[in-house]
């Protein structure tokens, strides 16, 4: 019998919770933190969510902090819990900044008003730091913000097709659909929703072929992208901030 797609990721609630102390720890410092964040996009089958793991790693080895991945529940979640919705917008203080953002990027949001909660959410984490946001027209999304660099995973139709396959433990006829159907259904929800084309190279820092190339490589790949580019936007002299390392 097949996995559910929902299998390809680990528990929210412990996902949920690791963020949560996360912003804890971050809510009242000593001195304000500079941090980077990452958005990650893939055409379905893809290795997303393993390249985000395999960065968070890095991330985690090179700047001494803890990173979070948000999927898709997990910044569902956050949009629909009342509660960490408030204690997010409580630790940030932003939420006009994240408002404006979105208003001189896309003048208006989305016509879909529960996703146009969600965008704002992923607007105010990616401008926390310390995350990697997969999929939810996060690239786009965040495209303005000044902390954020944003990747592209893509490949083959058959190499996808054998990715689904092995990861959900289905025969490849049921993989070949899913990844016809999923691949649709993902770049009409964007186009719709964000008005955007998220297949486009303009909204990426670098664009990956999964088939060509491992996800521990593209992780480093981008690692690097991060580190050179950081030390540009940040006007630091490291690469990464660590935690004694604060905004100009």
């Amino acid at each position: 019998m097949a996995k559910p797609l929902a299998s390809l990721v680990p528990s929210i609630e412990q996902r949920e919770c690791a963020w949560t102390e996360l912003q804890d720890r971050l809510a009242h410092p000593p001195r304000p933190l500079l941090l980077p964040s990452i958005t990650l996009s893939r055409e379905f089958g893809c290795e997303g969510y393993p390249l985000a793991l395999h960065l968070k790693e890095l991330l985690e080895s090179a700047s001494g902090l803890p990173w979070t991945v948000f999927d898709k529940a997990l910044v569902d979640r956050v949009a629909s819990n009342e509660k960490v919705s408030r204690d997010l917008l409580s630790h940030l203080g932003n939420e006009s900044h994240a408002q404006d953002v979105l208003r001189a990027h896309f003048g208006f949001l989305t016509h879909d008003d529960a996703y146009a909660k969600v965008v704002k959410h992923l607007v105010q984490i990616a401008m926390a730091g310390c995350a990697i946001l997969v999929g939810r027209g996060g690239a786009v999304a965040c495209q303005d913000l000044t902390n954020c660099f944003h990747f592209r995973l893509v490949g083959g139709f058959d190499f996808r097709v054998r990715t689904i396959a092995r990861r959900l433990e289905m025969p490849l006829a049921e993989a070949e659909e899913l990844v016809r159907r999923q691949s649709k259904l993902r770049e009409k929800f964007i186009s719709e929703c964000l008005h955007a084309d998220i297949t486009s190279p303009r909204w990426y820092d670098a664009v990956f072929n999964n088939e060509r190339q491992p996800v521990e490589s593209i992780a480093q790949a981008c690692l690097r992208i991060v580190e050179c580019g950081w030390t540009e936007k940040s006007g630091l002299k490291r690469a990464l901030p660590r935690p004694d390392l604060v905004t100009p």
